[in-house]
């Protein structure tokens, strides 16, 4: 998908260059008050451990990665998780979207859904499921792009510099296209 100033595309093997790319997104996402799974600050190191677990994930076709890049590299990335239980065959997870600060407001998150969403649809999967922090930039991404909600959790999470936040889930079901 090209965009214009930035390109989506789904990856099928992460190179080293991708991985410290992928970390400084996650880096910057985490400093910037993202509550994606880990406290501030986050280090490069791991940063990098969580992106190879990712890869290798990849690698075996449990996960579809996507990355947003412009002139400069990768500024966003999303993943499908396709990897289920045996009885859940026809749903994936929606993972780690992320949009660094600096490429925000240009229209990356939403491309990176609707491409997640076509992988999906792609890989045979029905429904979608995700969470997210409730009151952030992403809920109100999800809920434009027309994703249910289906619950909120008090206290779900740590957000990363401390204090506990909500979290909403949301769901989609995927038509042919």
């Amino acid at each position: 998908m090209d965009a214009g100033d930035y390109t989506v595309r789904r990856v099928a093997s992460v190179t080293d260059s991708q991985l410290h790319e992928l970390a400084q997104v996650l880096i910057d996402c985490v400093d910037g008050g993202a509550s994606v799974s880990f406290m501030h600050p986050l280090s490069h190191a791991k940063a990098l451990d969580f992106w190879r677990h990712v890869a290798a994930g990849v690698e075996r076709g449990e996960r579809a990665l996507l990355v947003a890049e412009d002139a400069a590299g990768i500024v966003g990335t999303v993943q499908v998780v396709l990897q289920q239980p045996e009885n859940q065959p026809h749903r994936a997870d929606v993972a780690k979207m992320l949009v660094h600060r600096r490429a925000r407001r240009r229209g990356i998150g939403a491309a990176l859904m609707r491409a997640a969403e076509d992988i999906a649809r792609e890989c045979g999967k029905t429904l979608l499921v995700l969470d997210t922090v409730v009151g952030g930039d992403a809920e109100r991404l999800y809920l434009r792009l027309g994703w249910q909600p289906c619950g909120i959790v008090p206290d779900y999470a740590l957000l990363p510099r401390g204090g506990y936040c909500a979290t909403q889930f949301f769901y989609r079901r995927l038509g042919a296209g």
